[in-house]
């Protein structure tokens, strides 16, 4: 059975606004990537408020949607993609894949569809703990792949 593949999603909400600011996942090999996203123009009205986001810094540090996409294409394609389920996953991939005019090459799918040995709120205990454990910030995607990862290693989907 191939590896499990995990997917978590930084993102900007306010009133006016939703849309993803970066993400992670991991690859076939448990290693993962990580970017920051260039926000699509229509993301974001006039006037928007954004928070705390640095808007600035999303349009230059940020990958162009269209290769966020094509990456995700090579790296997941055909695959259920596991989320933690806290944040609103499949509206923040359906923003980007829309605003590309692309389909979404994998399905997404909650932690607890992988993971039937424990109920969500245990899921979701173990996931927190683990974060806490390492030190770990929970904002930043990467952390919240890398905790993925490490449960579903405990629960013997990987060495």
């Amino acid at each position: 059975m191939p590896a499990p593949r995990f997917l978590d999603i930084e993102y900007c909400q306010t009133d006016d606004v939703l849309f993803p600011v970066a993400m992670a996942w991991s690859l076939e090999d448990g290693q993962m990537k990580t970017v920051v996203n260039a926000p699509a123009d229509e993301w974001i009205p006039e006037d928007a408020d954004l928070g705390d986001i640095d808007l600035l810094y999303l349009e230059e540090q940020g990958v162009p949607l269209i290769e966020l996409a094509q990456e995700l294409h090579q790296d997941l394609p055909d695959q259920t993609v596991y989320v933690d389920g806290m944040d609103p996953d499949e509206i923040l991939v359906d923003l980007i894949f829309t605003a590309v005019a692309m389909d979404a090459p994998f399905e997404i799918a909650g932690m607890e569809e992988l993971v039937t040995s424990l109920p969500r709120e245990a899921l979701d205990d173990r996931r927190r703990q683990l974060l806490s454990d390492e030190g770990l910030e929970p904002q930043l995607p990467e952390n919240g792949v890398y905790a993925l990862l490490l449960i579903a290693r405990e629960e013997g989907f990987f060495d």
